[in-house]
């Protein structure tokens, strides 16, 4: 029966307006839903890889792998099998890598010999676009560095020290910045200072 007032019409269409507004709110809950969702996902792996101490970003380091009881100062002049792709350690050249920057894969074990005087080698895959690289190489530090492409890695980008290894996610993970100055001339270098100059240069070396 229709109201005193009210038109059957004015009813339904009041009626259809009161459904169009449950709908409408209906919608706005399920996306505001989404967005939190979303945004708690993003926030959780973003935490993953950087926490905060206070107002300052700290780098989530417990990725790093560390690797035990790697002998130092053994040289040979052999190829090396080496347990870790990259090695980061063991027998290595007598001759060490020259620090620097190469854009050809450079040979393992002279690149070891480096690490055992405290370099750190950031690896990349040879497929890394051109400009990432770049940036890659303008990120580290001009001394106690070895940046090269490896073939075959499992990460776009993998940070090594003597005893110590980082996947990383890319060249802008954060990680790779905490890692070199964690590590270049670390406490865990067997050599710390020895020289990285003055030795051998690999193919490909562009500074």
């Amino acid at each position: 029966m229709a109201l005193p007032g009210k038109s059957r019409r004015q009813q339904l269409r009041e009626q259809q307006l009161a459904a169009a507004r449950k709908q409408k709110r209906n919608r706005l809950i399920v996306w505001s839903s989404v967005i939190v969702v979303a945004a708690l996902v993003i926030t959780g792996a973003t935490v993953a890889i950087v926490r905060t101490v206070g107002n300052r970003p700290v780098a989530d380091m417990s990725a790093v792998q560390k690797f035990d009881n790697i002998p130092a100062g053994q040289h040979t002049e052999q190829t090396v099998n080496y347990p870790q792709t990259p090695p980061v350690g063991g027998a290595h050249r007598s001759a060490w890598l020259n620090c620097g920057i190469y854009d050809q894969p450079v040979p393992n074990e002279n690149a070891v010999h480096a690490l055992e005087h405290g370099a750190v080698w950031v690896t990349y895959r040879p497929d890394l676009p051109a400009d990432q690289v770049e940036r890659l190489r303008a990120a580290v530090p001009s001394t106690y560095m070895v940046v090269s492409p490896y073939p075959g890695i499992d990460a776009p980008v993998i940070a090594s020290a003597w005893g110590y290894q980082l996947k990383l996610d890319g060249v802008d993970d954060p990680r790779l910045q905490t890692f070199i100055q964690e590590y270049r001339l670390g406490p865990q270098t067997p050599e710390p200072g020895a020289a990285c100059t003055g030795a051998v240069d690999a193919p490909g070396k562009l500074a």
